[in-house]
């Protein structure tokens, strides 16, 4: 059985087997590759895949779950966490006496890298699994012959040997040697950089100049380029790695990933985090070695507060949220294939798309096939139904529109039976229009082309009337373009069509034998917009979504479609529109305009990047292969379930139905999800600040520490474990209406506002324990109190601050979760309540329990929890008004 070695040594001679395969015929490749035309039994097919492995480049090795689970214990916060419980047990292993080493703050911080880092592979592994679940939905396949039957297979299937089916709009999947070709032509620019599609033929070898450029070959196919029109058959020679796709991958030190605003936002957030543990830690370290004069323990307590600064579960809920995200998302049509889209999806302020489809019905209709004195004439049909018909690239709606029409109108089987295709010039977007050439029975070619008006007015000299032949003068330019202007305006597309008789093929027939032609007629198609169209752009514009419109369409249909839906048509551009401008003057076009008519997919994707430029977050939902290049530089890509390949592997999100309202729903959750985000690094920064302003003060006024390591470590473990609901929760409907950013900028502010509100109270629970409750229990007060006397105070006062800053950390998440008053005007979902009361509660009853001996907890009475109960209650009154004042300069909270 054939089996492709994957040993380095053969990975770097694969150029000199394609060279080999291509040079040879191709029944000797298909004998040395042990296949036939017929393909490959199911059975063999399985055997090989069994050998080489499934088609799939794997630039990084995948990790096993043991790997993950190593790796899953290594995120910046953990990597903190590590280090503080390796200096915190060396601290205490070099510094304290024998018979006084306590090694429960490290065992404690080792129990909670442990806890963050299990819980976080347990969440990769359901991510992975929803993503896969997911994809099963949407996955791209090929059209192969197994058992001598033709069927659809996921690509990771193909192997070695296997006959492949090839159409317009597939992305090769693997590399192959065609067997059959006609008028195929192909994209290279995922290989080579050139987005000028070439032709491939089966029955061509390499010629000498040729040779030494495999690229070039025009008999062979590589993994990962498309197909741009026309239609083959090949045998797979290299899968996977082994393609020369594969080996580009690996050849690459770095991997360009796209970077998301999340990624960008999540990074700088963890900077900041780091920069304040550097600062305080170091700081309460010093304040309390000076002023208390134990330096040992003065470390061990800069330790804690360093953990206390550490959001250790940051990475666990991000993830969190964004399956929970995807999966609430597939509810509603919407796939996601990479996760970090979703909050791209959230931030999402300028939407792109075509209008075909997307605006309108995508049911285009051939309302009229007139002659040039505007007759509906038999021929001009005839005409249009041989140029669709017999080509081979993607058919449009326009193409799938006159076929339709000729059904119902011609005898198409007698056309078929008369005429016989020679060839065929693919469409592209620089010469706006394609041609197939035809040979009747007495051997007469004629060579068919359809296009845009101003691109057919181009390349034609001459007018057919009647049977009459007449030169293509001025007058009859300006009439042409006066006739389809007016259609334009009633809303219809249209198309010229032109023919030649007897072309003279320069070498094969290309876009140079479009030239002299006879214009013959209009044809005029209707596209009708889709009636939920205004109602759903109306939404989006609520929600802060500008939709501007990038098609390759002519102005008059354009601004037709556009002004029934409600966009704004003032201002209007051309693709042409661009050229010699400066990038200042591009960016203030791009701002300006939501209209962009007949653009290239090259315009299109500098359209995006300028917007992007302009600090615009980009959406852009395409479906064809002319989108492929402003998907891949979209901050979100959204594609549909029944696009072409390489829309659908480019894209980032794919809906089930080209529709914008499941657009707009899927913007909706993806702005939950980043606020779910927020919502826990904001509330946890600006209460880890509150706490830690609270010890610095305490450190400078209390004769001891206000709370001992161990104890702020276990607090900081139950808040992190509550927080663990946070993506269950959800937002303010007014949060909703407008895209989200990530503004990192504003963190310090929500930080120095509310922290120092906990901090308040914080105070006034030391003055509470250290003036009255600790010297009522105690019967002195802390100077005047014995050795032992002391160590009960203080036990008592570290209690009695646990029990209060907990209660405080738990409801500032329901306080600060939104604008409105919480419990009364506001309250977080039933998870939530449940797990941050429910810690708080927990963490009460310790002092009560056997573990208050362990983590060194003092008597408090019962009667001090109506203490708590008011610190509470003055708590939310006093948060509330900040949040008012905050409110007034600040347009949201979160």
């Amino acid at each position: 059985m054939f089996k492709f070695n994957t040993t380095n040594k053969k990975q770097q001679a694969n150029t000199k087997l394609v060279k080999r395969i291509a040079e040879e015929d191709k029944f000797a490749t298909l004998q040395r590759l042990k296949t036939s035309t017929s393909g490959l039994t199911q059975r063999d097919a399985e055997i090989r895949l069994a050998q080489q492995g499934p088609n799939e480049v794997v630039t990084n090795q995948r990790n096993s779950k043991i790997q993950s689970l190593i790796k899953s214990f290594f995120t910046p916060f953990s990597v903190v966490l590590i280090i503080l419980a390796i200096i915190s047990f060396l601290a205490n292993y070099f510094l304290e006496p024998v018979g006084e080493k306590d090694f429960s703050t490290s065992i404690i911080l080792a129990i909670m890298v442990c806890i963050a880092a299990v819980v976080r592979f347990v969440q990769d592994l359901k991510t992975s699994d929803a993503v896969e679940d997911l994809m099963e939905l949407v996955s791209v396949t090929t059209n192969v012959k197994r058992n001598r039957k033709n069927v659809e297979l996921p690509t990771q299937d193909i192997v070695v040997g296997d006959i492949i089916n090839l159409a317009a709009g597939d992305i090769i999947p693997a590399d192959m040697r065609l067997l059959r070709s006609k008028d195929l032509f192909c994209s290279s620019a995922s290989l080579n950089g050139e987005s000028q599609p070439i032709e491939k033929i089966a029955n061509k070898k390499p010629s000498a100049t040729q040779i030494n450029n495999y690229l070039e070959y025009p008999n062979i196919l590589y993994e990962g380029t498309t197909i741009v029109s026309g239609s083959g058959m090949g045998v797979v020679f290299a899968t996977g790695d082994n393609t020369v796709f594969g080996k580009l991958a690996r050849t690459l030190t770095k991997t360009k990933v796209k970077q998301t605003s999340f990624d960008i936002g999540i990074r700088k957030i963890s900077t900041l985090l780091l920069l304040m543990t550097l600062i305080i830690a170091p700081l309460v370290f010093l304040i309390n070695g000076s002023i208390k004069g134990d330096w040992s323990n003065a470390l061990v307590f800069a330790i804690a507060i360093a953990v206390g600064l550490t959001p250790e579960m940051l990475p666990v809920i991000i993830s969190s949220n964004l399956v929970r995200g995807s999966l609430e998302l597939s509810k509603h049509g919407t796939i996601v294939k990479k996760m970090n889209s979703i909050q791209n999806f959230g931030s999402a302020d300028i939407l792109c798309t075509d209008k075909t489809g997307t605006l309108t019905q995508d049911k285009v209709v051939l309302e009229r096939h007139f002659n040039l004195a505007l007759e509906e004439k038999k021929k001009v049909l005839e005409l249009a139904y041989l140029n669709s018909y017999y080509q081979t690239g993607m058919k449009d709606l326009i193409d799938k529109a006159i076929i339709e029409a000729a059904a119902g109108e011609i005898d198409t089987n007698d056309i078929q039976y008369r005429y016989t295709k020679i060839d065929e010039i693919p469409f592209d977007f620089t010469r706006r229009r394609m041609s197939v050439v035809v040979a009747d029975a007495e051997n007469e070619h004629l060579l068919l082309t359809k296009g845009a008006a101003e691109e057919m007015l181009a390349c034609s000299d001459r007018v057919e009337i009647d049977g009459k032949i007449m030169p293509l003068t001025q007058q009859w330019q300006e009439k042409i373009r006066h006739e389809i202007k007016q259609m334009n305006e009633d809303g219809f597309r249209v198309v010229l069509l032109g023919y030649k008789k007897n072309p003279a093929p320069v070498g094969e027939f290309g876009p140079e034998d479009e030239k002299e032609l006879i214009l013959i007629g209009f044809l005029a198609f209707l596209d009708p917009p889709k009636e939920s169209a205004k109602e759903v752009l109306n939404n989006l514009r609520k929600d802060g979504i500008k939709v501007k419109i990038l098609t390759g369409d002519n102005e008059a249909v354009t601004r037709a479609v556009c002004l029934q839906v409600g966009l704004n048509i003032e201002t209007v551009y051309e693709g042409s529109d661009f050229e010699n401008k400066s990038f200042d003057e591009i960016k203030k076009m791009v701002e300006e305009c939501d209209i962009f008519v007949k653009v290239s997919p090259e315009i299109k994707a500098k359209i995006i990047n300028v917007l992007k430029s302009n600090d615009h977050t980009v959406a852009y939902l395409g479906d064809g292969i002319n989108d492929a290049a402003a998907m891949r530089v979209a901050d979100v890509s959204v594609s549909v379930d029944d696009a072409v390949d390489v829309a659908k592997k480019t894209a980032d999100i794919i809906l089930l139905r080209k529709d914008l309202r499941i657009l707009e729903k899927g913007v909706r959750i993806g702005r939950q999800v980043f606020g779910n985000s927020m919502k826990y690094i904001k509330i946890t920064l600006s209460s880890n600040f509150g706490n830690m302003l609270s010890i610095l003060l305490a450190s400078l006024f209390l004769p001891f520490l206000p709370m001992l390591p161990l104890q702020i470590v276990v607090l900081d473990l139950l808040y992190g474990v509550s927080c663990l609901s946070i993506p269950f929760d959800t937002m303010n409907p007014n949060y909703l209406e407008v895209p989200r950013k990530w503004h990192v900028k504003k963190l310090p502010k929500f930080m120095l506002t509310f922290g120092p509100v906990s901090s308040l109270f914080d105070i006034l629970t030391f003055g509470f324990l250290f003036y009255y409750l600790c010297p009522k229990l105690v019967g002195h007060s802390y100077a005047a109190a014995s050795v032992s006397e002391k160590i009960s105070f203080m036990a008592i006062f570290c209690t009695g601050w646990f029990v209060e800053s907990l209660w405080t950390q738990e409801t500032v998440i329901s306080v600060l979760r939104d604008p409105r008053f919480p419990f009364l005007k506001q309250h977080a979902t039933l998870p939530v309540i449940i797990a941050t009361f429910g810690v708080a509660i927990i963490g009460t009853i310790i002092p009560f329990t056997p573990l208050a001996k362990i983590m060194n907890f003092g008597f408090v009475p019962l009667e001090y929890l109506f203490f708590v109960a008011l610190m509470l209650i003055l708590y939310i009154g006093l948060a509330s008004l900040v949040k008012k004042w905050y409110m007034k300069r600040e347009k949201y909270l979160i």
